[in-house]
């Protein structure tokens, strides 16, 4: 299916701020960005993590019929008080061999977990609970007393009923999700395409890893971050390379990028030096509706399109673009994805740390790890530097501390707001 008629917004936003606040920022994006991608159908085999195009309903009540839920003895509890408990064995009952008679009244079904309950029986004794004995040649169970009429049965459709909703559009398929989808029959299903992002790395100090590195070069670990966040997205994800610092080559290749792709993330040359060229090819190439934000780390980052190839330029110090990504770019990818913005959930947690000044109108991000104090409540420590190229932060933090442009300073024990790395899309390591 063709992606809908478009789609970005394309004229000029204008505001009057210096920079804006991290609220105003959510609200562009929010505002400028729409489902751009088509659907296919996939085998469910191969549908995890991507997002469902079409509702996907119960075609048949899960489970289909009333079942054992563990293995034991099979039985009407109504008869317990007749035989006290004493049941001669008249059937025996596997998973996939159901009984095609009817329990005869006061006996029971020696039953296996899934198996189905026969008619005539509501109550399952869990076999470890019961004592199985010969009389005369014949087999008998001793249920004890105590079991509630209906115990160890699973009752049909209790999991699911026919026609209830399993998942909706824009939801992103989860193992569980396929589990419930798979537990209909359903063997295939309509998910959207991924979204098509072209990754482009600036600057003449990069190289990549095991390429010799000049004096004063840098290795480009901003490409691997950001891959593999691209990656957990679900992006398709065309590796542009490292572009020199010449304004015609990052003016070419934002050009060409975006007739073929859905998104542009670059790094570095977010700001205005006399080297940082993709500023000013995107003003020349399309429309900037984002630029210079009051956050820290992340301050130069920037975001616009090129016809309906939205670009979002990040820092190029890993800290601030990989807060960057999970702030505003993790989100833009879910809409043009085909689902909703995400709304991460913030946690308040007591601070055991303090920043005895924090300058106003500025939201600040700092990487946080959760540990317990001596009483045994859980706290946020901050990583105890700040600089926006240590990646070490990255790797040691659980999630981010969030503190708001009205603070001035943070004290030890005030609560203040932790996002986990879960709510932004990352897996525990």
């Amino acid at each position: 299916m063709p992606p809908s008629e478009r789609r970005l917004i394309d004229d000029c936003f204008l505001h009057d701020k210096d920079r804006l606040r991290h609220a105003d920022a959510l609200a562009i994006l929010k505002a400028r960005v729409a489902p751009v991608v088509g659907t296919e159908t996939v085998p469910l085999a191969r549908a995890a993590g991507r997002r469902i195009a079409q509702t996907v309903t119960a075609p048949r009540a899960v489970p289909a019929a009333d079942n054992a839920a563990v293995d034991g003895y099979a039985f009407a509890h109504a008869d317990h008080a007749e035989t006290g408990g004493f049941f001669p064995l008249s059937q025996r009952i596997a998973a996939g061999h159901p009984s095609d008679t009817a329990l005869p009244p006061g006996t029971a079904a020696r039953i296996f977990t899934g198996a189905l309950m026969p008619q005539g029986a509501d109550t399952v004794a869990m076999q470890e609970d019961c004592e199985t004995h010969v009389q005369d040649g014949l087999d008998f169970v001793i249920v004890p007393q105590g079991l509630k009429p209906g115990a160890n049965r699973r009752r049909a459709g209790e999991d699911l009923a026919a026609g209830a909703g399993l998942v909706t559009p824009g939801q992103r398929l989860r193992p569980q999700d396929l589990a419930a989808i798979a537990s209909t029959g359903t063997g295939e299903v309509a998910v959207y395409a991924p979204v098509r992002v072209a990754l482009v790395s600036t600057g003449d100090e990069l190289r990549r890893p095991g390429a010799p590195l000049p004096e004063g070069g840098v290795y480009d670990s901003n490409h691997f971050l950001l891959r593999a966040l691209l990656e957990e997205a679900g992006a398709a994800i065309t590796d542009l390379g490292i572009l020199a610092d010449d304004s015609s080559l990052v003016h070419d290749t934002l050009r060409e990028a975006s007739a073929t792709h859905d998104m542009i993330l670059t790094t570095g040359g977010a700001s205005r030096g006399e080297e940082d060229h993709l500023v000013t090819a995107l003003d020349a190439l399309g429309t900037r509706h984002m630029w210079q934000l009051a956050i820290k780390p992340g301050r130069p980052m920037n975001f616009g399109q090129i016809g309906d190839c939205v670009t979002l330029g990040l820092p190029g110090n890993p800290v601030a673009a990989m807060v960057c990504f999970l702030l505003y770019v993790r989100p833009v990818l879910a809409v043009l994805g085909g689902g909703p913005f995400p709304e991460p959930r913030r946690f308040q947690v007591p601070a055991a740390f303090s920043v005895p000044k924090k300058k106003p109108d500025r939201r600040e991000f700092y990487r946080g790890t959760l540990d317990t104090d001596g009483k045994g409540r859980t706290v946020v420590r901050k990583f105890n530097r700040d600089g926006s190229g240590l990646i070490t932060g990255l790797r040691e933090a659980d999630g981010l501390i969030e503190i708001p442009e009205e603070a001035t300073q943070v004290r030890d024990g005030d609560l203040v707001d932790f996002l986990p790395f879960s709510e932004l899309g990352l897996t525990a390591g």
